[in-house]
């Protein structure tokens, strides 16, 4: 089945869209969030937790699932669906993001990255090519370019140099996609991914370059890298104003349920972010008053639960006392079940937004749930947002050795 993106409706009094798109393993309703399924799960949840929730479509990390457990497993499973249980949609990203965050490990090159594996210590080069090979062994719906993303913090030349490299390697990656398609077995969509740091001529450059190229939808990246909460918010603007109205547009990596609403006023369609299943592990839920710490100890004795307006599974069978003591004694089962409200608070919001479209009245809804957010008791910093790439000192190298991704 060929992907195809249909839009429904745009709002009257914003840039909010309603649409869907559809792949071989589903439809997907857009606006969207994609809970991060960095090596092929979503942390601690099982695929009947996550459909129990409605959720429609997860993203897996080209990156660590080509270090383990490698394509040649995807390979005789038939794809990352079938390895990991789950029948619906997958967005797999290059790898791009996670070879920013190795500086002091990884050699960039016009050809590619070349980086030590954090799980036997060899050497990999990856490529606009092999990322597209490793993403058509896992059979993904959607598959991303490979870029290079900078920290907020670089000046223009290096912005610049790293937008026109992301370029090159955005036409490699297509044509690469193009090679694959007589010989794939998966019907795949593949995303350009547009640059420039936060500079506005540059991401004009970047946009202008990357739309008049045949991909199936385009992404916002080297965003919740560091900038402001304004800069993350203009650029996204601008950008996203630019893109084809009738293909998807993703904010990658980002971000919190008030950057979720900021962005899909601005037009943008689908989302990642590793926020609500992190911040579970450090005891932290979404509530509809806000956040709430849970290994604070005014919850040591509390009979309430994590939010009494939320019919998820988790509100409806533990008190905060019990996930209180779960999360100070660090027992996995205090982390699913965080882990599974703040899933599910984030797709009920999306499922609201998407409401709020289809009635006309999303503005109003946009003004509302902000003012109940206005007295939020953690202030999340944006680089949170991202799974970086784990790397913990490898066994020492064997001589020779050497792969090629």
């Amino acid at each position: 089945m060929t992907f195809r993106f249909n839009l429904f409706k745009t709002d009257t009094l914003s840039s909010a869209r309603r649409g869907e798109f559809i792949t071989a393993h589903g439809t997907v309703q857009t606006p969207i969030f994609m809970p991060v399924g960095t090596l092929a799960t979503v942390k601690t949840l099982s695929v009947h937790d996550l459909e129990s929730i409605e959720t429609q479509i997860i993203l897996g990390n080209t990156y660590h699932l080509l270090l383990r457990p490698g394509p040649e497993v995807f390979q005789k499973a038939g794809g990352i669906h079938k390895f990991m249980g789950w029948n619906k949609p997958v967005l797999t990203d290059s790898g791009g993001f996670q070879i920013f965050s190795l500086p002091k490990s990884r050699r960039l090159t016009e050809e590619g990255a070349v980086f030590q594996s954090y799980v036997q210590g060899h050497e990999y080069k990856l490529t606009p090519e092999s990322s597209i090979a490793m993403q058509n062994a896992m059979g993904s719906d959607i598959m991303m370019v490979l870029d290079q993303c900078i920290e907020s913090t670089a000046d223009h030349k290096h912005s610049e140099l790293a937008m026109e490299l992301t370029h090159r390697w955005a036409l490699r990656s297509l044509k690469a996609h193009r090679d694959f398609i007589p010989q794939s077995p998966h019907s795949q969509a593949l995303f350009g991914i547009i640059q420039g740091g936060t500079f506005k001529d540059l991401r004009q450059r970047s946009l202008d370059f990357l739309t008049q190229l045949d991909f199936d939808g385009f992404a916002i990246g080297g965003l919740a890298v560091g900038e402001t909460k304004s800069q993350r918010e203009d650029f996204c603007e601008m950008v996203a104003s630019g893109m084809p109205a009738d293909k998807p547009r993703y904010l990658m990596g980002v971000g919190t349920p008030v950057d979720l609403l900021e962005a899909v006023r601005r037009g943008v369609d689908m989302f990642d972010c590793i926020i609500p299943t992190k911040l579970a592990q450090q005891g932290v839920v979404y509530t509809s008053k806000g956040e709430v710490k849970l290994q604070a100890a005014e919850h040591k004795f509390s009979d309430e639960k994590i939010d009494s307006t939320c019919p998820c599974w988790s509100c409806q069978h533990f008190s905060r006392s019990y996930l209180h003591h779960l999360i100070k004694c660090r027992e996995v089962l205090g982390w699913r079940v965080l882990a599974l409200h703040n899933i599910y608070f984030y797709q009920n919001l999306m499922k609201n937004i998407r409401q709020s479209i289809d009635d006309g009245n999303f503005m109003e809804f946009y003004r509302s749930t902000l003012n109940e957010w206005q007295n939020q008791s953690v202030d999340l910093d944006s680089q949170s947002s991202r799974e970086p790439a784990v790397f913990v000192a490898p066994p020492r190298k064997p001589k020779g050795t050497f792969i090629e991704a």
